[in-house]
């Protein structure tokens, strides 16, 4: 009679260390990315990134697969990955969708939202005024104002919604982190209040009203990038 397979457990714990890595080299490139660490349109080199994250290329590979299924990434075949970049037509049409879909979301949303998510929401909303006004400091605005969206469309129960959603916000990151630096003071406060209508209703359960408020709210923000036609150079 043969023995046990010895290598059995060396074999699950290289599949093991691999499906690390490549959490690992996901998390962090999309960190950068979102982080504006690689510009939109930047070619995504797979030697270039092993050796910034230290890693072989395959789960660079793996990797930049994922983070194009996220909207971060636009890969073409036999030429390479870059980051995203929609052009003027492309940003137009996402903003359409967004417009579309994330009333739909927050509709779903709050009616299942515990009230210990609501508390939460209400306390990044008070980070991203202090953020927002009376003077805005960009990477906390960008960072407590995807974060707050995106826990108002934390009670959807059908998973595909938020998963698109959150796509949908990826593809325009360099274009909330390039009007962010446009916006006036006005702006910022027009920001500021369609927010805390946001988080007024959300307290209240009134989900009709918080759909009409999210899709004012971006129809705004669509209307205040597109009229910055430098941002699509």
């Amino acid at each position: 009679m043969s023995g046990p397979n010895n290598n059995s457990g060396s074999v699950d714990n290289e599949g093991s260390a691999q499906s690390a890595t490549v959490a690992a080299v996901t998390d962090k490139l999309r960190t950068e990315i979102l982080a504006g660490g690689f510009a939109p349109g930047e070619r995504l080199g797979q030697e270039m990134l092993a050796d910034y994250f230290g890693a072989s290329r395959m789960p660079v590979r793996i990797a930049l697969r994922q983070l194009e299924s996220e909207g971060l990434v636009t890969i073409v075949e036999h030429s390479g990955a870059w980051v995203s970049k929609p052009d003027r037509f492309e940003f137009d049409q996402v903003y359409k969708m967004r417009e579309a879909l994330e009333p739909l979301a927050i509709g779903e949303s709050v009616p299942h939202l515990e009230q210990q998510q609501i508390e939460y929401i209400v306390s990044v909303a008070k980070r991203l005024h202090a953020a927002t006004v009376p003077n805005i400091n960009i990477e906390d605005f960008l960072y407590f104002d995807r974060t707050f969206h995106l826990l108002t469309y934390a009670g959807v129960m059908y998973s595909p919604l938020r998963i698109q959603v959150e796509r949908l916000w990826n593809t325009t990151q360099h274009y909330r982190r390039t009007l962010a630096t446009h916006m006036t003071r006005h702006d910022a406060q027009m920001t500021d209040h369609d927010h805390s209508l946001i988080v007024d209703a959300v307290e209240r359960r009134d989900a009709e009203s918080a759909s009409t408020l999210v899709r004012l709210h971006i129809y705004r923000t669509r209307q205040m990038v597109g009229s910055y036609l430098e941002i699509f150079s």
